[in-house]
Parts: C-alpha cells; structure tokens; sequence
C-alpha cells in the first residue's frame, strides 16, 4: 500500500470475480460494552499560522473538522469532531532561531511572559479555531502542553538537553500554577472551559533532537506533577481532569518494555500500593491514555496488544482507556508507509482499522488523532494545507472522511454493543464492524470498513433491537460520506471495495 498505491500483500491475492461475499452481521443491543466520551484531534501546529488565513478558507476547514450540519443531498458538511485538543506553547517561537527548534511551524507561542505576566493575545490563529470548535457545537476541550514554557525549564528551551527531564523538581508548582493560569485566562477571555489538562505528553521519548517542543519525565516526575497541580486546581475550585499519561505508545500502559522508569503506567499510577498511586486525586481523572503509534501492524499483533491492555485496564475498576493521539509513522510491517502525503483511499482504509481495534480490541471510549490540519508530505494529516504562513490551498483526504465515518454518527453518551461477523472475508479479517447504541436509543450505528477489492455482501439481524430502517454513508475513493436510500433491515447490504460504511439504523 503506501505511497505506491500497492494493496497489501494480504488483498493481492484476491479472486478477480466480481460475485460478491457474503458475511452476516448479528448485532445484540442488550449486551453492552464501553461508553463513548469523544473522538477528537489536536491544533498543534498549523493552526498557529491557518487560524490567521483568510476568513473564508479557516471558516471552510473548521466547517471541515467540526460541523455536524448536513448539505442539501443529505450529506455531511463535516466530521462533527466532539473533542478539541489546544497546544498550550511553551514559547520557542518567540525564541525564533534561537530556540534550536529548526522548523519554525513546529515552534510555539506561550502565553507567558518573561516577567511572569500573562499575554492573551498571543496564540491567536490557535484560538481562532477553538472559538470555531465551540461556534460549531463542539463541548469538550483539552489543553496539553509538550513542555513546559521555556523561562521555567532547565536549559531555558523548549526540548531537552539530553534524555532527562527539563524540568527541574522545584519548578513543579511553578508549572502547575502556570497550567491553571491558562485554564482560568482562556475561560475569563474566550469564554471556553478546558475540561481536560494533559500536563505531559509521551514522557518515554527523549526530545532532545530539536524537531519540536518537548522533554521526557520518569513516572516519579509524572506523579509530582499531577499532584501539585491537583493542588492548584483545588484552590482554584476548577472543575478541570488531569488526563495521564499520553504514553508514547499503547505497551508503556501495561509492561515495563524498553523505558525503565517510564512504563507499567497503570501499575504506577493506579495501583494504591505504587508510590506513585495518584488515582485517589480529587482531579485525577479515571482514565488512562496512551498513543496508537508502533503497534498496530501486523493486525494480528495489533488486536494481541490491545486485549493486554484492555485486560490490564480493565483490573483497575472504574478505569478508562482514551486513545488520545495518533497518525501514521513508519513503516508499519510493511503494509503502509508514513511518508509521503497521500489524499486517498489507502491510507484511510489503514486508519478505519486502527480505530476499529482500539474501540472493539481494547475497548477506548475515546479516540483522537493528531495534527487536524497538516502542511507535511506526510499521512499525519486530516486536511493539509500548503506550507505558507499568510494564505494557501486547502486539501481534503481520505483519512478525515474515514474518522468521519465514527465521529459524526458516534457522538458522546453513545454505547458499543455486540457486532459479531461471520464468514470468509470476516475470518480473514478484511470485514470489520463495530455498532453502538445513541444517547437517546433511538438510533443504531454500525461502522463496517471492507478492506477488500471486492465487493461484500452483508446479511444484517439485531436482537434487543428492532430496526425501522437504514440509511448508509459510504466513504470509497470517489465518495465522502455519500448517503444511500433507505433500506429494510431485511435488505441485503452491498460493502463497497476499499470502502468505510456507516450504517444509520433507526429503532422502533
């Protein structure tokens, strides 16, 4: 697959008959799983520079990331994003040059002063998009910061200077007073709660290369830190979760791996008898996240990481696992390469079966990805822009109709049930489905994505559910979200080759 557009070794072999598969779909409403709080994605770092484009072109990506508004043909005008994630900048773009960085679209202002006061007009083009978030009905806002701001780390920048923390033990309170001076700032003058503060972001990386803003902390720093800054959200009486720990990957949750010091989190932090336990805070939240990336290829391997994890989530009662940052790097064992900027289907295909698993294998209850808007040739985009700080084109992919395909129908309260497949292509996993439960049980959602070049056919039955009707949204090379005519439950449904299908069902 790729950047050459080459399937992948597991669908070349594929029969050219275009008679379709059938695989049947037996969906049980009454047997629950995991509740969803959100899908979402980050502002980092484009939107520093897009926020401040012409009005029409931002006003058309925001429409892109976060309406939940429908076009005249019944179509989605958006992905209905229901989480926003705000980089809180620790100032290397005000150090410029100087500040070692050597991409200038991956430095970041901050809101603090040099002499320790506070400039709210700085990160304008960020908060422009936060303000279109909100406009645009979205209700859940995170704030994290990848270091701290520079006048408080160690080497006075904004990435490590070797492979320990740049931040030192007696600067604690200093940064947890700062992160709850920006929650309070934006709420006083954007009107907008940051619900969530993520205080650290994959902690087992080094930072110290320059690419970006960044540092390491051992699970000891982690554990300070959430608890002084639980301190000054109790003073403050903010209502604001800590979110912990954005592990570099999914294994730092639940085994030590290759980062001593820095993995066996949910050990670490919620197990009472841990030195680090911090599971008892008044502003801990339950919940557990961790980032997609290395581990979901071969699938085989992805699905056996992720029932460890769900396992070792689910000994903690109570606790919760958000997926909470993710684009695709590397080579991923062959079957698709990070590099290169690719618009279409592939790469969304890949992306669908991600999400797939961390909600059905490792039972997420949220998923977010990572830059909302790109200006790299790389797959880390949901729109890409080009690289001009002033003005440019705006490019829609793939993969941000894939996300669509769960964002904008799964929304917040709603509950994964039961979706089991059977035959062929289910065995050989190229069909995958996954159905859930709205707020209201009013509606069943089903997301199935056919890996496939061919088409699937698809015998759908609901028990603890009787189904009215279903409309489906198709994302294929050439359609985003594209709705279908309603059909009988009774009906037989056609998957598209190298398709994402959204199936809308209304209950009785």
């Amino acid at each position: 697959m790729g950047c050459s557009g080459n399937l992948p070794q597991e669908y070349a072999q594929a029969s050219p008959s275009l008679q379709a598969d059938e695989v049947t779909l037996s969906i049980d409403a009454s047997d629950t799983y995991q509740t969803i709080d959100n899908f979402g994605a980050s502002d980092a770092w484009a939107c520093q520079f897009v926020g401040n484009w012409p009005t029409e072109k931002r006003n058309a990506i925001a429409d892109l990331l976060f309406s939940t508004d429908t076009m005249s043909n019944g179509q989605p005008e958006g992905i209905g994003l229901s989480l926003w994630r705000f980089n809180i900048g620790a100032g290397s773009a005000e150090q410029g040059e100087q500040s070692g960085i050597r991409d200038e679209w991956r430095r970041a202002e901050s809101f603090l002063e040099e002499d320790g006061s506070y400039n709210w007009q700085r990160q304008a083009g960020q908060v422009w998009f936060l303000n279109a978030a909100k406009e645009r009905g979205v209700k859940k806002f995170l704030a994290f910061p990848n270091s701290p701001p520079v006048h408080l780390t160690k080497n006075g920048k904004a990435f490590a200077s070797d492979a320990t923390p740049n931040l030192a033990p007696e600067q604690y309170s200093a940064f947890a007073d700062y992160l709850a001076d920006v929650i309070q700032g934006v709420e006083r003058t954007q009107g907008i709660r940051f619900g969530y503060i993520s205080p650290v972001n994959e902690p087992q990386w080094d930072w110290s290369d320059g690419g970006q803003e960044g540092t390491p902390f051992m699970n000891e720093d982690i554990a300070g830190i959430v608890r002084v800054l639980n301190t000054s959200l109790e003073r403050r009486s903010l209502p604001t979760k800590i979110d912990i720990a954005e592990a570099g990957k999914i294994d730092y949750l639940y085994t030590t791996a290759d980062k001593p010091n820095r993995g066996n989190q949910i050990e670490a932090f919620f197990d009472s008898s841990s030195p680090y336990y911090i599971g008892d805070l008044s502003h801990t939240g339950k919940v557990i996240s961790a980032h997609s990336y290395f581990t979901t290829s071969p699938f085989e391997q992805a699905v056996d990481s992720r029932e460890k994890l769900a396992a070792k989530v689910a000994s903690v009662p109570g606790l919760e696992f958000w997926q909470s940052e993710y684009c695709i790097l590397g080579d991923n064992a062959g079957e698709i390469d990070g590099n290169k900027r690719n618009l279409g289907i592939d790469p969304a295909i890949y992306l669908a079966r991600v999400v797939h698993t961390d909600l059905v294998i490792a039972n997420a209850t949220a998923w977010q990805w990572w830059l909302a808007v790109s200006p790299y040739d790389y797959k880390d985009g949901l729109v890409y822009v080009d690289k001009n700080k002033a003005d440019g084109a705006y490019y829609e992919s793939k993969m941000l109709w894939a996300l669509g395909n769960y964002s904008r129908f799964i929304r917040p309260g709603a509950v994964r049930v039961s979706a089991q497949l059977a035959g062929a292509k289910a065995e050989a996993n190229t069909v995958l489905a996954s159905s859930y439960i709205d707020t209201a049980g009013k509606q069943l959602i089903t997301v199935a994505v056919n890996a496939g070049i061919e088409p699937v056919k698809v015998k759908l039955s609901a028990k603890g559910a009787t189904i009215a009707g279903i409309r489906p949204y198709v994302t294929t090379a050439e359609e985003d979200l594209k709705p279908g005519n309603l059909v009988n439950s009774d009906n037989v449904i056609i998957l598209s080759p190298r398709s994402i299908t959204t199936l809308v069902a209304n209950l009785e």
